[in-house]
């Protein structure tokens, strides 16, 4: 199997520096993160929305179905989030994405059983405050990506690149807007170790949302997304009419109720799982605009490795 190491794949005991990202309802199974992780880079389970005996059977699989590394992603504000603790100690999971919360709550525990943690972080305080408690990589989120963009809203490129320069010594795996292999040559020569994929394992063919889900990513264009959710934990998602709604009374500065009220009667599920990409939060990036096709997430692996080769292979060389 082809090999490109970096710090992330010393880290983690990765053949490839690429990350699936843990998107609820897309990767609550095994069959997405069992492709990646067999294909050589981190397939990751999303727990955010599991119930605990989903959760179990799918845990269950990825250690019959895998040798190679992969990984859990647990939002730490999900309900039911210590069980889901409790369970994943039990299983030890190879490596461990955690997300909204601090990492103290977790970490020792953890690294007792033998998990790599990894926590996601959308800013450089965040980031310090995570290497100094011990984490063992950062997950860094910048503004291109779907679902919970940076309040800050910083691109990846200029997040990515202080992070890195504010944390030299821990390793980084650069997230939003990535799509290619070019993105993940990119990343890396911003001083990442891996980049992470979320909207283009979206449109793989073991995703398991709507076939309409895939289709709205597929139609969109770069700049077909949009944020909205302003004070009530804003997310990027796929224009509709809903975020249509939501940027209207946002702009005529209507109440938070209101406006919560309208925000919470859409869900991901609605989208992801049944299909209504006009009501629903279709969250995705802005990398939706550079996928073209659906995909076996083994080919994707495949054609960002030969992406990346290319790429660099197209920097120019000094002379002399």
């Amino acid at each position: 199997m082809t090999r490109l190491r970096t710090s992330v794949t010393d880290l983690l005991g990765l053949d490839l520096p690429i990350i699936q990202a843990g998107m609820s309802w897309a990767s609550s199974s095994s069959a997405l993160p069992l492709a990646v992780s067999n294909s050589g880079g981190l397939g990751v389970v999303a727990a955010g929305p599991m119930r605990l005996p989903d959760l179990t059977r799918v845990l269950d699989d990825m250690a019959a179905g895998t040798d190679r590394p992969w990984a859990v992603n647990l939002p730490l504000y999900r309900a039911g989030a210590d069980e889901v603790i409790d369970l994943l100690l039990a299983r030890r999971p190879p490596v461990l994405i955690a997300s909204q919360g601090g990492p103290r709550r977790y970490l020792d525990r953890f690294h007792a059983v033998g998990t790599r943690c990894l926590h996601v972080v959308a800013g450089v305080s965040h980031a310090l405050k995570a290497s100094a408690a011990g984490v063992d990589g950062l997950v860094v989120v910048g503004a291109e990506a779907g679902g919970h963009p940076p309040p800050g809203m910083v691109t990846t490129q200029v997040l990515v690149r202080a992070v890195v320069s504010a944390a030299p010594s821990i390793p980084v795996i650069a997230s939003g807007g990535v799509a290619d292999g070019a993105g993940l040559a990119a990343m890396l020569a911003l001083g990442a170790g891996a980049a992470q994929f979320g909207t283009r394992f979206l449109a793989s063919s073991e995703a398991t949302v709507h076939r309409s889900y895939q289709e709205a990513v597929l139609a969109a264009g770069v700049d077909d997304t949009r944020t909205v959710g302003r004070g009530l934990g804003v997310i990027r998602a796929l224009s509709n009419d809903f975020t249509a709604q939501m940027a209207e009374l946002e702009a005529s500065g209507a109440e938070e109720s209101l406006r919560r009220k309208v925000f919470q009667a859409s869900s991901l599920k609605d989208a992801a799982l049944h299909g209504d990409v006009a009501a629903g939060k279709v969250e995705a990036g802005q990398s939706a605009g550079l996928i073209s096709e659906i995909l076996p997430a083994a080919e994707i692996v495949s054609r960002i490795t030969e992406e990346y080769a290319a790429a660099v292979r197209r920097l120019p060389q000094f002379e002399g």
